[in-house]
């Protein structure tokens, strides 16, 4: 099995190591990081990595995933990038994101139609772009997977396990990387935290959300 991660400047490292540790634990599978260059890449926390495989290398997909992070939103206007999301796309059997890599799906024209989830803070955006947004942790519908924000990538990425291998392969990672989850605080959802913290960091990402939502309608305009 093919995966191809797409790795670009000041993404949420994250959103992309954490099924970046499923994935290679899955028998058979070739994941490969993909770019348009093979220089390195940083994330928007500083964390420099590799890229494997640019555009023109990559080759033919099983998987594409899309992660997210600020440099999404440079991303949606990236006229190689999104022609490349479109070209691989067709020859996938899975389409992916994880947390705002969905709004790049979405302005590549991958999401029309399908019921898709991001950043909770950004989930409302997804309609720019024809999808509906879901209010869960990891969605399916028919062969688009995506999931919320940042931690969830790994849910995201046993759930993708479970569909290629079956749920004891998936089991089995899951155990392999300890993933039982024990938060010191019950605040990590918007179905959890209180409403003074979700106001709180609603005003402090407000600055990057407008630019967001700046990007995400001139990309659903382009889209026509």
């Amino acid at each position: 099995m093919r995966i191809g991660m797409l790795l670009f400047p000041n993404l949420t490292q994250l959103d992309l190591t954490g099924p970046l540790e499923v994935f290679t634990r899955m028998a058979g599978a070739e994941v490969s990081l993909i770019w348009k260059t093979r220089d390195p890449v940083r994330s928007d926390r500083g964390l420099a990595m590799l890229p494997t495989h640019t555009f023109d290398e990559a080759g033919s997909l099983d998987l594409i995933c899309v992660p997210g992070g600020p440099g999404q939103i440079a991303l949606m206007e990236d006229a190689e990038m999104l022609d490349y999301l479109r070209g691989v796309a067709p020859g996938c059997a899975w389409v992916t994101s994880v947390c705002t890599g969905a709004l790049v799906l979405g302005a590549a024209g991958l999401l029309t139609g399908y019921r898709a989830t991001t950043h909770w803070a950004s989930l409302d955006q997804l309609a720019l772009f024809g999808a509906e947004p879901v209010e869960a942790r990891v969605v399916r519908d028919r062969n688009r997977f995506t999931g919320a924000g940042v931690t969830s990538g790994i849910d995201f990425a046993l759930a993708i396990a479970a569909e290629v291998l079956g749920e004891e392969a998936a089991q089995e990672i899951q155990l392999q990387i300890e993933y039982d989850p024990e938060p010191p605080f019950r605040c990590g959802s918007l179905r959890t935290a209180s409403p003074e913290l979700v106001a709180r960091l609603r005003e402090k990402g407000a600055g990057l959300r407008e630019q967001r939502l700046r990007a995400s309608e001139r990309a659903a305009q382009a889209l026509g």
